[in-house]
């Protein structure tokens, strides 16, 4: 019997190499030019796979057939970055001015990576065979997951599982929920237009501030009073862009915001009620408006039968496990689940004294990097379970 926790020890420091390398060179979201070119000149040394490469626009689908038949497993990892300046100051901070790995993309990547080596080395013992998903693009709407589906990532595939590793939670520990586990993004702009005039004269103007001020405060009205209370949805408006001095009236105010939800329904009530809002509050102060609602990805929702999967996988390498709570991020693994069974969990990796515990999209972010191990051992637990391995 094969001691995969010891293989997996052994394969340590390849996964620190790979998630490094990855930190100091990060690439934008649909800019992952570099990043595709590495990750294909390492799986082309392994002899056994049948790769494709610039599935959608730049991900990499790895395939590896066992000996025996059985169940066709995936597995994804993101491999792009943020435009955020990397603070820490550490060997392997980002050599890129202005770009870095501030979300654990390189860690998902160097995991599956090491993950799809270490069953090379033993495909002899596959009793079917796994997908190993590289995709672009997860940070930024509309993603690389929905065109990578679209171009046949799935193909043949049964089941899917994708990991995320989690700053908030403790080193090593097991996060998940069955059905809606994140939530559904949207981004919507919104430009007032009005008059513009002298900022002692206001009743010769038509002042758009007011107005978006007036905005900001009623569309909380949205979520308290349109919707059920047992549903969830978020609105917030996180940016605004008006005015050139302080005495001027100006001529139109901007605001951007975001709009988290789990239900289509609740979806389609908030941005109706965005815009009726919106154009009420014009009326009503003889100015107009431009209105720009764009959907995000859908809702992820884990599939019950690969919950089980994934929380017996915790129990079973007695790793701290914890059904959470919904949360009201957004990612694009939402479109693999809505083509195949599948689970998606956090993997923590916070650790106050190898100083990971800043949030995700911060310029302090860094991973525990003993987490890729968990991550790696619950994928082989997975394939056990499966009965693929």
């Amino acid at each position: 019997m094969v001691n995969w926790k010891e293989k997996v020890e052994n394969k340590f420091d390849r996964l620190v190499d790979i998630r490094r390398y990855m930190h100091k060179n990060p690439e934008l979201s649909f800019h992952e030019e570099k990043t595709h070119d590495f990750l294909l000149s390492e799986l082309k040394k392994l002899d056994k796979l049948s790769i494709r490469e610039r599935v959608g626009e730049r991900g990499i689908v790895a395939k590896l057939e066992g000996n025996q038949p059985g169940q066709t497993i995936a597995f994804r990892a993101d491999f792009d970055a943020l435009p955020i300046q990397d603070e820490k100051d550490v060997p392997y901070k980002s050599t890129v001015d202005g770009v870095m790995h501030a979300c654990g993309h390189d860690g998902h990547t160097a995991t599956l990576l090491t993950f799809c080596e270490l069953l090379h080395e033993h495909q002899h013992l596959l009793k079917g065979n796994v997908v190993f998903i590289f995709q672009y693009a997860e940070e930024l709407n509309p993603g690389g997951a929905k065109a990578m589906v679209d171009d046949g990532a799935l193909d043949g595939v049964d089941k899917i599982y994708g990991n995320h590793f989690w700053s908030g939670h403790e080193t090593s520990s097991i996060k998940t929920k069955p059905a809606e586990m994140m939530a559904s993004p949207d981004f919507f702009e919104i430009t007032i237009k009005g008059k513009g005039g002298h900022g002692a004269k206001p009743h010769t103007s038509i002042d758009p501030i007011v107005i978006v001020a007036e905005y900001i405060s009623s569309i909380q009205k949205i979520i308290s009073r349109h919707i059920d209370p047992i549903d969830r949805g978020v609105i917030t408006v996180g940016k605004i862009d008006a005015g050139s001095a302080f005495n001027v009236i100006s001529d139109t105010a901007t605001i951007e915001g975001t709009v988290r939800t789990f239900k289509p329904e609740v979806k389609d009530t908030i941005e109706k009620d965005l815009e009726r809002l919106l154009k009420g509050l014009c009326i009503a102060n003889n100015a107009t408006y431009e209105f720009n609602y764009r959907r995000g990805y859908p809702t992820v929702v884990n599939h019950d039968a690969q919950y089980n999967v994934v929380k017996e996988a915790a129990s079973s390498l007695n790793l701290t496990y914890e059904d959470i709570s919904p949360m009201m991020i957004g990612e694009d693994f939402s479109y693999y689940l809505l083509n195949r069974p599948g689970c998606f969990f956090l993997t923590g990796s916070g650790n106050e004294d190898k100083a990971s515990l800043a949030p995700h999209h911060h310029p302090m972010f860094d991973l525990d990097e003993e987490a890729m191990k968990t991550t790696t051992e619950m994928f082989i637990k997975v394939l056990e379970i499966e009965g693929v391995l």
